[in-house]
């Protein structure tokens, strides 16, 4: 009874593992076409259109290595060029001093295609 026990609990574990590397590995990605507009210590900033012809700025905090290498979007040579970004967000949760939960959001660059 005892080992039958351990094996329904270790199952039970290894479900959980599995389902919860499969939910990181499985994120989801989100495109947006805008005109680069720099970079700031806060990240890369980028202008975009809604239906309505307003414009909104999306600020990337975070871009992989090896798309800055063939991009450098740190110089001022791209500004104004249009770009299709596909991107993630990553949500985390930090408690402050204080004791309450805050949520904050990453949004990371994946993929850059100059358009």
């Amino acid at each position: 009874m005892k080992t039958k026990s351990i094996a329904i609990v270790s199952l039970l574990v290894l479900c959980f593992f599995t389902l919860t590397s499969l939910r990181s590995a499985t994120q989801e990605t989100m495109t947006f076409e805008g005109t680069y507009d720099g970079h700031e210590d806060y990240g890369y900033n980028f202008i975009g259109t809604d239906t309505d012809d307003n414009e909104y700025t999306m600020t990337f905090q975070d871009i992989d290595a090896k798309l800055l290498s063939n991009f450098d979007l740190k110089s001022e040579a791209l500004v104004g060029k249009k770009f299709t970004v596909t991107y993630t967000i990553e949500s985390e949760v930090v408690t402050d001093e204080d004791g309450y939960d805050e949520e904050t959001e990453t949004y990371s660059i994946v993929n850059l295609k100059q358009n």
